[in-house]
């Protein structure tokens, strides 16, 4: 903290309350390299103590940033036990963490990170009989319920990141979510732990019986020592504490689980560890309790006046036996509207200004309904506007709507960035209206704007807020708010914190709630189980002060980079683009049914190959204190490598962070007088050869498909041995075109002729023209051979791809004034004109023009409403959308399409499917490519009758079904054609 002004060290000595906060536990370098070398030696898992995992793993989802020392993934409880051991030897603080979604900084420290989410990830078992399962603690949550719902039961605690969170990140932080009514905390779902402290204690721990106490008692060692010390702890505080914790459900402040110690809770150590973020023990492996999960559900969303109105009913839902009610204000609605973002999804939201999203569960649909009933009349009677939600599909979308609502309020224009800080407080349900009010008045006095939402059947309040963490009198302006906050939430008897624990963001607001002479017990309970105060320091207990280790604050001061793409919501900075991603983690899914991103984190793991993680270390290489080569950076290089440039992240990610962008930006400037790679220049200039192949097509199929001679171009090309190279077709189809009995009837479009549907598949095109003009359209085609450039991006070739845009703008100027439609046929390049080409020219009106009348085949066939006139295909079908269909264009008027025209269409969700232009081609990347295609698109093609049709408009998803599967693949122009 020295490098900060005096300015700031006052906010940070007020933020101490008096108290002398943790003090920064240095360690030598040389200490640090004798435990790197100790554990590399000693442990089978992986240790990270490069510049760059330390950029990747220096904060988490919260305002905070501190690099560890360096990063454990263990493969085994043994190698944390020996992780722990040789950091104890060394005295070395140690942090073991989740999936790195923790909001309040409990998730990052000075210290050596454990890891457990790689490696250490499974169900261990699940007895469906006794409602019980045992996991490891790097298991994601929705892994867990996966497993359980075959027998109708969850683990109760479900948080919004469900599907990329741990459970071990859980029992640190407590956490709650929508179920919590039904189910409770995750302390009340977890029935023991193995844990090891810091000083080597290796034991299982859960409910003791007297008798069991006394026997560990007479067993004697550390661990008799611990269960005396903890037993005259509680004598001694156990009524003041029972006293001072407040009496709602979500209590989450502090150790807020130290009543589990009394007999009248069956001395559960396991749960009174529940909640303390890692500042005690590590957790080895965990036995949690499961409920019944009603397999039937529905959703009665009831509109209010407002979001005070909502919390002034919210606790009436709850007592009609709702078993999750959740709360949207018309905040969150306006934000999404401003960003685009779930907009047709809001459209499933009644009439109002905020809304309960109330779940009632039953054996049966028709009980489930049955249970929603009462509400709904008395809401209805009461002049509420409802809507019924019986649809899963429909289910889904509202929660997506929920479920989005972080990071959807991260950044919206005009508001400026939003920050957690006071993000999950809670009170009793009979006070929330009342308290909502009083907060809301308290954001105006201090003029902050922040969307309300949040779990409002546990009375639990979620928010972001624009705090000006950029200057100090913003540093102050916070901590005077945060103050008032706290005291406001201790007067209505309620818990600062609710969900997403203390850390360091509320840690030293405690005393505000418990006094000081419990928070001294607090520290005494401490140093029970951690006297020499290095597990997770600073956190909690004796935290940093709040305004300390931010992330970006008044001393954040990178260097200014002017994007070479508009980057219009941060006004044109690439600086600013680097700051988009708030760390929540949903590139982290392992599943690909909720949408395309992120593949190459899907198919490894690895922190760096997910958005997030490319991301941070964008962010470290501007900020430069530990990626310190700037645009040369090798590990920012080899983490964008493996982009697959899908731009799934520009869709799926709720902050719309757009990696695709990102790495073309940043390759640019990385490759700025330097060679690239060789299948930079076989496969990024691809529309070059193509067109120099297409005067002797068989010539240069000779070369690339003849054993031998294609073991040498393959090489020469940094492609792959085991990949073919694409045919080049004997006639392009602007040849064909050319040569064909013109038609003039009609309304004039323009077929756009890509690279790969000219060069290499032109038979997809000839079945477009003549779908066309059998609906009545005259075909025409540019006079130039034209390009988007589409395979220049994923290199850095901006410069020549913004030459191939001017060239085409000059070419087309008057078929665009003229407002002539221009129709593509692949989703890539259609994806270029409506991305790219607007983000490298703004400001641009042609190009603007360009962009919007560009359609792909399906949208203009939509957009004319000429299903009609098609005919019902005769083969059923099984579809693999294009990666840039989903992201950047939708898919709803394909799938539309074939609805209409009664097609037997199956939408695969099987994600990328690993192709990826050229991603696919490269000898480094071939396998990575067949194991993210393999996750699910493959079985899928594989497992289909052979005379269903597999549909793909994308050319690199059809050369990697053919060229894996065998399967013959159809363009929509071809199946529409055909019938």
């Amino acid at each position: 903290m020295s490098d900060m002004s005096p300015r700031v060290h006052r906010v940070i000595d007020r933020a101490r309350n008096g108290r002398v906060a943790a003090e920064f536990i240095a360690v030598p370098a040389d200490t640090v390299a004798a435990l790197r070398n100790d554990l590399e030696r000693a442990i089978e898992g992986e240790v990270r103590f490069g510049a760059a995992d330390r950029a990747l793993w220096s904060t988490d989802a919260s305002n905070y940033r501190q690099a560890p020392y360096g990063v454990i993934l263990p493969k085994s409880k043994a190698d944390a036990v020996t992780t722990i051991a040789l950091c104890s030897k060394y005295d070395v603080p140690v942090a073991p963490r989740g999936g790195g979604t923790s909001l309040a900084g409990q998730g990052c420290n000075t210290a050596v990170l454990i890891d457990f989410s790689k490696y250490m990830d499974g169900v261990l078992s699940l007895d469906a009989e006794a409602r019980r399962a045992v996991v490891e603690p790097g298991c994601i949550l929705d892994t867990l319920r996966d497993a359980a719902e075959k027998h109708h039961l969850t683990f109760g605690p479900d948080p919004s990141t469900h599907d990329h969170n741990t459970l071990g990140g859980m029992i640190g932080n407590n956490s709650c979510g929508v179920h919590s009514i039904m189910a409770g905390r995750t302390a009340d779902n977890v029935h023991a732990l193995e844990i090891i402290t810091y000083d080597g204690l290796r034991m299982r721990v859960g409910p003791t019986s007297r008798d069991e106490y006394e026997s560990i008692l007479r067993a004697g060692g550390r661990r008799g020592e611990i269960y005396r010390a903890m037993r005259d702890f509680w004598d001694r505080y156990g009524e003041r504490f029972e006293a001072a914790y407040p009496k709602i459900p979500r209590r989450v402040s502090g150790y807020e689980n130290l009543d589990q110690l009394s007999w009248d809770k069956s001395f559960n150590v396991a749960r009174a560890l529940v909640g303390t973020e890692a500042t005690l023990v590590t957790v080895l492996e965990a036995t949690l309790d499961l409920v019944h999960s009603p397999p039937a559900r529905v959703l009665l969303i009831v509109g209010f006046p407002d979001i005070f109105a909502a919390a002034d009913s919210a606790g009436e839902a709850v007592s009609m036996g709702a078993i999750g009610v959740e709360s949207i204000d018309q905040l969150l609605v306006d934000f999404m509207h401003e960003k685009h973002f779930r907009v047709k999804d809001i459209g499933l939201l009644p009439e109002g200004h905020g809304w309960l999203v109330c779940e009632f569960g039953g054996e049966t649909a028709d009980e489930a309904i049955a249970k929603a009933q009462p509400l709904k009349r008395g809401m209805k009677a009461s002049g509420h506007a409802i809507n019924l939600v019986t649809d899963k599909n429909e289910q889904k979308k509202v929660w997506g709507v929920r479920e989005a609502a972080l990071a959807v309020t991260a950044h919206v224009p005009g508001t400026g960035p939003t920050w957690p800080g006071w993000e999950d407080s809670a009170v009793h349900r009979d006070n929330l209206g009342k308290y909502l009010r009083d907060l809301w008045a308290l954001f105006e006095k201090y003029g902050y704007k922040a969307s309300v939402y949040g779990h409002f059947g546990d009375a639990l309040v979620h928010c972001r807020v624009n705090w000006q963490l950029h200057s100090e009198l913003g540093l102050e302006n916070w901590q005077s708010f945060l103050g008032e906050a706290a005291d406001l939430v201790v007067r209505y008897k309620g818990s600062i914190s609710g969900e997403h624990g203390d850390g360091q963001a509320r840690g030293a607001l405690l005393e505000r709630m418990y006094g000081p002479e419990l928070m001294e017990a607090q520290r005494e309970f401490k140093r029970i189980w951690d006297p020499r105060g290095r597990m997770n320091p600073g956190k909690i207990l004796d935290p940093y002060p709040i305004v300390s280790n931010l992330r970006v604050g008044p001393q954040y001061n990178p260097p200014e980079i002017p994007g070479r793409f508009a980057y219009s919501p941060e006004t044109g900075s690439f600086t600013k683009a680097t700051l988009r991603c708030v760390g929540v983690g949903a590139c982290r899914r392992h599943h690909s049914d909720q949408g395309v991103m992120c593949p190459s984190y899907m198919a490894t793991h690895e922190e760096k190959h997910c958005t997030r993680g490319r991301a941070r270390l964008l962010f470290e290489m501007l900020r430069g204190d530990i990626i310190t080569d700037g645009w040369k950076s090798e590990a920012v290089e080899e983490s964008l490598d493996l982009c697959l440039a899908c731009k799934g992240c520009k869709k799926d990610c709720p902050v719309q962070v757009d990696m695709a962008t990102y790495k073309a930006e940043f390759r640019s400037r990385h490759y700025e007088h330097r060679r690239r790679p060789r299948a930079a220049y076989s496969m990024g200039q691809i529309e070059r050869w193509a067109a120099m192949a297409s005067h002797a097509p068989r010539l240069a199929n000779l070369f690339l498909r003849t054993p031998g001679l294609s073991i040498i171009a393959k090489g020469v090309g940094g492609l792959a041995q085991s990949r073919t190279v694409p045919r080049f077709a004997h006639e392009t189809y602007r040849s064909w075109h050319r040569r064909r009995e013109s038609r003039n009837a009609g309304e004039r479009v323009l077929l756009w002729p890509d690279t790969f549907n000219n060069y290499f598949r032109p038979e997809t095109a000839v079945a477009a023209t003549n779908l066309l003009q059998t609906l009545g359209f005259a075909v025409d085609i540019p006079k130039q051979q034209l390009c988007c450039g589409r395979p220049l991006y994923d290199w850095g070739w901006l410069d020549q791809a913004k030459a191939l845009w001017r060239r085409t703008l000059r070419s087309l100027r008057k078929d665009i004034e003229d407002g002539v439609t221009l129709i593509g046929l692949e989703p890539a390049c259609i994806s270029a004109f409506r991305d790219e080409l607007p983000a490298l020219f703004p400001g641009d009106p042609l190009a603007a023009k360009l962009a919007k009348q560009t359609r792909l085949l399906s949208e203009f066939l939509c957009d004319r409403h000429l299903a009609a006139k098609l005919a019902a295909p005769s083969r059923a079908a099984l579809v693999q959308f294009h990666c840039h269909h989903h992201a950047v264009m939708t898919t709803e008027p394909e799938t539309s399409l074939l609805k209409s025209i009664g097609a037997d269409a199956q939408i695969l969700s099987a994600g990328c499917c690993g192709m990826a232009g050229s991603f696919g081609f490269e000898s480094a990347k071939y396998d990575l490519s067949l194991q993210i295609g393999q996750r699910a698109l493959f079985p899928a093609i594989r497992n289909a009758p052979s005379r269903t049709a597999i549909l793909a408009d994308g050319f690199s998803c059809r050369e990697q079904i053919e060229q894996v599967t065998g399967r013959k693949t159809l363009h929509l122009a071809q199946y529409l054609a055909a019938q």
